[in-house]
Order: structure tokens, then C-alpha cells, then sequence
């Protein structure tokens, strides 16, 4: 099987062509990890996935997580149901921060879709972070923030305790060690050891600043697509233009691990670096660069 892997944006995204997810092979699969790295949001195309074949499929990437209080559709744990817009999703957000190993990745396969309009919209928080000025990303480099979900895990019977977590405002991505902005409007409620009226105005411009036109990528749907997008290095958000039509995905997250500050990780690779110098070795990891097929 053999894929073609388009840039679809300057800052993140991808097209994939060509794939088949239910008979992916090794290589196939291989690329696609690779490609999902660099750019962060894949777009599959062409696909008609059962809601058993996209568990299959998202299980090849990590093991499916189970939303603690919105519901999974019937019989298929962790494939959850996604109808029209609300607030919460028409927000620039990541999925389920409020969990204390929020999850790594998320996948959407396209069912029903409406004429035109529902677009969804990404953000690239490496970016995010790197464009900040020297200054402000050395005071963020040693903050934590408390996220918290929403009301409908009180409605579902959780303790707020239960849906709360503290996490770096500043993460190195699991595994590429790269700076990623942590804070999003949907579940970010302060930072840690400050009130919410000291944290509002800093949170409210890295907001802004997280989501700039040149850190994102607008998903346009075509029926049949599946897109997966890293959950640790991008924000997203749905677009609700498209009136009364009807607006259908799947859905499935895969399990991830508490975020790790980056500060801490940074330290951790200058100094295993020093090691490496002194024993006068020489080597490194590569970053996944731009796949443009797989054969198998």
C-alpha cells in the first residue's frame, strides 16, 4: 500500500491520500506516525469505517480512553457520538485537560456532513509558545494551572475534585521533547496559587495568543475523512455556520500521560547532552520529516 502525505498550511496539517485504515499494513502505519509528528493534524481520506473498524484503527496508535462522564455509543466503549455545536466545542480547546493524564491523541471520522459550513479549525501551541517574547516564556516556563471540567460532570455524579488537575502552563511533548503552550478556555480556570481575578487578564492573552491566524490549520470535511491531531501540541474548535443540517462524527481519544514541564525536561536534555559531549560520542534523535509513501 503506498500513501501520499500533502501540507495542507505553513503552520500544521496534512492530507493523507491513498491510505485504506482497515487493511493498513506495518509500513502504511509506520508513515503515518511519522507524518503525524511533523505536522500534528492528518486528514485520511476516503475512508468508511464502522464504529468497530475506527476503534481497531485508533488502538494501532495507543489505548482507547473512556470519557469519564459523556457517554460512549452502545456496545463500542470509548467511541463516543458527536452531533451538533455547543459552546464548549465552538471554543479553541484540547480534549479532557481537566484529567490528570489527559488524553494523547483524538480521532474524528466524518459520517454525515453538511452542505457546506462545520469546519473544524487547529492551532499549532509549539508555535504558540515559541513566537512569545524571551521574557514572558521564561515566566511561563515555572507556572502550573488548574484545569476543570464542566458542569456536566456534576450532572453525571463526579466530584469536582474528580474532573480537576494541575498541569505545567508549559509541556515538552512526550516525544519530541518541543515546548508546547497549556492552557486552553474551555478548561483552564486559573493558575495554581493565585486567584482567578490575578490569573484572568495573563490567561486571557495567552488565549489570544495561542490561536493566531499563522498557528492554524481550517479543516474543510469531505465525507468519509478521518482526522486524527495531537492533542499535546494543538488546540482545536468547531465552526458552527452551517444552520439547521445535520452534523455527524465519531469519535475516539487514546490514553495519554500526565504532561511533563518542560523546564524540567530541558534541564533533563541539556544535561544528558554535557553527559554525551564528555564521553566524546556523538548522536541524536530525528525529528519525523515529510513522508511521502509506504510500501508493503
Amino acid at each position: 500500500m503506498s500513501i501520499r502525505v500533502n501540507r495542507m498550511s505553513g503552520s500544521t496539517g496534512a492530507e493523507v491520500v491513498g491510505a485504506d485504515l482497515v487493511r493498513a499494513d506495518t509500513a502504511t502505519l509506520d508513515a503515518l506516525r511519522a507524518a503525524f509528528l511533523e505536522h500534528h493534524v492528518l486528514a485520511i481520506r476516503g475512508q468508511d469505517l464502522s464504529p468497530h473498524q475506527l476503534l481497531s484503527f485508533a488502538a494501532e496508535f495507543g489505548e482507547v480512553f473512556v470519557h469519564p462522564y459523556v457517554p460512549s455509543l452502545t456496545g463500542h466503549p470509548g467511541l463516543m457520538e458527536i452531533y451538533q455545536m455547543v459552546p464548549l466545542t465552538e471554543t479553541w480547546h484540547a480534549d479532557v485537560t481537566f484529567s490528570a493524564a489527559p488524553p494523547r491523541t483524538t480521532v474524528l471520522h466524518a459520517r454525515e456532513l453538511p452542505p457546506a459550513g462545520g469546519d473544524t479549525m487547529f492551532a499549532n501551541q509549539h508555535l504558540a509558545y515559541e513566537r512569545l517574547s524571551p521574557g514572558l516564556r521564561r515566566v511561563l516556563d515555572g507556572l502550573t494551572a488548574v484545569h476543570q471540567g464542566t458542569s456536566l460532570a456534576a450532572d453525571a455524579g463526579l466530584t469536582e475534585s474528580t474532573v480537576t488537575a494541575t498541569h505545567p502552563v508549559v509541556v515538552a511533548h512526550p516525544e519530541t521533547g518541543r515546548p508546547a503552550l497549556y492552557v486552553n478556555a474551555d478548561y483552564t480556570r486559573r493558575f495554581a496559587d493565585m486567584t482567578d481575578e490575578e490569573s484572568a487578564p495573563l490567561l486571557a492573552y495567552l488565549y489570544e495568543a495561542a490561536t493566531r491566524h499563522e498557528f492554524a490549520y481550517r479543516h474543510r470535511w469531505l465525507p468519509g475523512d478521518v482526522v486524527m491531531w495531537d492533542n499535546r501540541s494543538v488546540q482545536h474548535r468547531g465552526v458552527n455556520d452551517y444552520g439547521s443540517a445535520r452534523r455527524y462524527l465519531h469519535r475516539v481519544t487514546l490514553e495519554g500521560s500526565a504532561p511533563r514541564p518542560f523546564s524540567a525536561a530541558h534541564t533533563a536534555r541539556r544535561a544528558d547532552a554535557a553527559d554525551t559531549s564528555a564521553a566524546d560520542t556523538t548522536g541524536g534523535t530525528d525529528t519525523a520529516g515529510t513522508t511521502v509513501g509506504a510500501r508493503g
